[in-house]
């Protein structure tokens, strides 16, 4: 989901930690994690930075990820999804081929399991992958950053690869955590607030 989306979901997260260089070291975090390509390749998903402007060529040489206070770049999860039907006809089709060059009529199960994985290995590098992109907005200077997703691989795939690229930690913004991290609590009134449970509503 992208920011100039017309509709969007953001989630909010609080920086923890603080870099002593901030441009040069995400600079080269983005670079050396930036997504490689696999529609040529046997893998099955890639994850990995990519430019806002120019998402399906990742250059974080030439296209700038700096506007202002604010750092702009993308996640982005490629997945190659291989429809069951379509693997299943290329495994009968590959089944057929070797009983008839062997001459029998059945094949074991070890047989048609190293068909499957060989078949399904040929298709995912005949497969292009589907990409999906997550927009980020990071403010360094206030350490804050939102990201255009609530959903929960794309915010776990973003924690993760936020922490190895930048050796950074997200803390994400809910009511509790806000609470927490904004009203300066003594203990006391933190423990009242971890025994706090949701409210449900109801008609």
């Amino acid at each position: 989901m992208g920011l100039l989306s017309t509709s969007v979901s953001i989630t909010q997260y609080q920086v923890k930690g603080t870099l002593e260089s901030v441009l040069d070291t995400v600079g080269k975090g983005l670079k050396k994690n930036s997504i490689q390509e696999i529609d040529d390749d046997v893998s099955d998903s890639a994850i990995g930075w990519t430019s806002i402007d120019h998402p399906f060529k990742p250059d974080f040489e030439t296209s700038s990820f700096i506007f202002g206070i604010y750092l702009v770049f993308s996640l982005r999860i490629d997945k190659k999804s291989i429809p069951v039907k379509v693997l299943n006809k290329y495994c009968a089709l590959e089944a057929d081929k070797m009983l008839s060059e062997n001459g029998r009529n059945y094949l074991n199960r070890n047989e048609k399991r190293m068909i499957k994985d060989r078949v399904y290995t040929q298709l995912l590098k005949r497969y292009p992958a589907t990409p999906s992109i997550y927009d980020v907005i990071w403010n360094y200077e206030a350490g804050t950053l939102w990201f255009f997703s609530n959903q929960k691989r794309p915010n776990e795939e973003l924690e993760t690869l936020f922490s190895k690229s930048f050796h950074l930690n997200l803390i994400r913004i809910f009511p509790f955590t806000a609470a927490d991290l904004t009203m300066d609590l003594k203990e006391k009134e933190r423990d009242i607030l971890i025994q706090l449970s949701p409210t449900q509503f109801s008609e």
